[in-house]
């Protein structure tokens, strides 16, 4: 799985200690088989709380089967002076949130649908859309050098591909080590707080949230229309995802919407987006994200050949296709999609190669602490029992 340095404050202990916990199930699929799957998902989803130290935590499902939801959150909470507190407030299936990084997904669907367009080619370099904004620092006779070690760096747009920042294989640093994913920046100043920082290594996996403000950047330069413009389109208004935005400045979330909570349980539930970009800075709710990963999977967003490109690690060794990721389980499925996260919210979405089974989870702080909840979360819905 890639590392979630999607903007986000750093990991502190939890201020608070999850307790015993209360787990709703608010619908149940119909079949035999299809229950035993809920019970099993049901029985990991309190983890997020207990072990993961989350305050709240829900899963939507999605597949051929029906719809199911469920929540689960602390019965109550131990304060910084041991006092109890109020207990958690539950999170609903309608509420809005913030993705993080699962706003990724959205943009790399554009880009590759400029691709089909024959708008852009994902051999086109960086320099080609956006001159002079991405160089390194150069060397006195003008060509990309390392600070102190003579080489030639990464980091400049006349070698960078828009395949490379799709794939996170450009080599460019992430903007957010500086910012911590809490400074509101202009996608320039982003590229410039990279710029300054020392680059990976070009053709190498790192996962860069740099990479996909560069690409809002390239997609309001080919198009004339800003990334949220062409977003809403080709995306939102199509599959009629009513509670997907994009926030811009608005630091508030529509209604409805529950609280968020840093790792320290400080409230954040109000944000600047523009800490976060093209990179992050989406809003939705569950059963919109469900949709939005059943069609672009289903092939409604992007034609097959662009399809079969987004699928395909080979440039990230496997590790990242574009805008999605695999996940093989124990018992042989590999599940695709993202994870986001984000001061005060952590998503994760994974589905089926075909989209016909879907299932996002979230938690209302920055990610749950132990990361064997989420494996485990997986092989409980996706695997039957007796391939585990």
């Amino acid at each position: 799985m890639p590392p979630t340095r999607t903007p986000m404050t750093p990991r502190k202990p939890m201020a608070h200690l999850a307790v015993p916990v209360a787990l709703f199930l608010l619908a149940v699929a119909p079949t035999a088989s299809r229950a035993q799957v809920a019970a099993d998902t049901d029985a990991v989803l309190p983890l997020l709380v207990t072990r993961g130290h989350a305050p709240a935590a829900a899963l939507l499902t999605d597949d051929l089967s029906g719809t199911r939801y469920a929540h689960a959150e602390a019965a109550d909470e131990v304060g910084r002076e041991g006092t109890p507190e109020q207990k958690p407030e539950p999170l609903r299936r309608a509420d809005h949130f913030r993705a993080g990084s699962i706003t990724k997904t959205f943009i790399a669907t554009v880009v590759l649908q400029l691709a089909a367009e024959h708008r852009l080619s994902l051999s086109d370099s960086v320099e080609d859309h956006l001159p002079g904004l991405v160089r390194g620092k150069v060397g006195s006779r003008g060509e990309g050098r390392s600070r102190g070690e003579g080489g030639n760096r990464g980091d400049d747009g006349r070698r960078i591909t828009l395949r490379a920042l799709l794939t996170h294989t450009s080599g460019l640093a992430d903007f957010t080590a500086v910012t911590g994913g809490t400074t509101p920046v202009t996608p320039r100043q982003a590229v410039r707080l990279a710029l300054a920082l020392p680059p990976a290594v070009p053709g190498r996996f790192f996962y860069s949230n740099t990479n996909y403000v560069l690409l809002g950047l390239v997609i309001e330069q080919v198009t004339g229309n800003s990334y949220v413009i062409e977003a809403e389109r080709r995306i939102i208004a199509p599959l009629r995802l009513t509670g997907t935005s994009f926030p811009g400045a608005r630091s508030s979330l529509p209604e409805p919407h529950g609280r968020a909570y840093s790792a320290d349980g400080a409230d954040v539930t109000d944000l600047d987006p523009r800490a976060a970009g093209a990179a992050g800075e989406l809003v939705t709710t569950l059963p919109d994200l469900n949709r939005f990963y059943g069609a672009l999977l289903g092939g409604e967003l992007l034609r097959p050949r662009q399809l079969r490109e987004m699928l395909d690690t080979g440039a990230a060794h496997g590790a990242y296709g574009m805008g999605l990721y695999p996940v093989r389980l124990p018992c042989g499925t590999t599940v695709w999609g993202h994870n986001g996260r984000i001061s005060g919210s952590y998503v994760r979405t994974a589905a089926t190669v075909d989209g016909r089974h879907v299932l996002t989870y979230r938690v209302n702080t920055d990610a749950p602490e132990d990361p064997d909840v989420e494996p485990a979360l997986l092989a409980a819905e996706f695997c039957p029992r007796t391939l585990r």
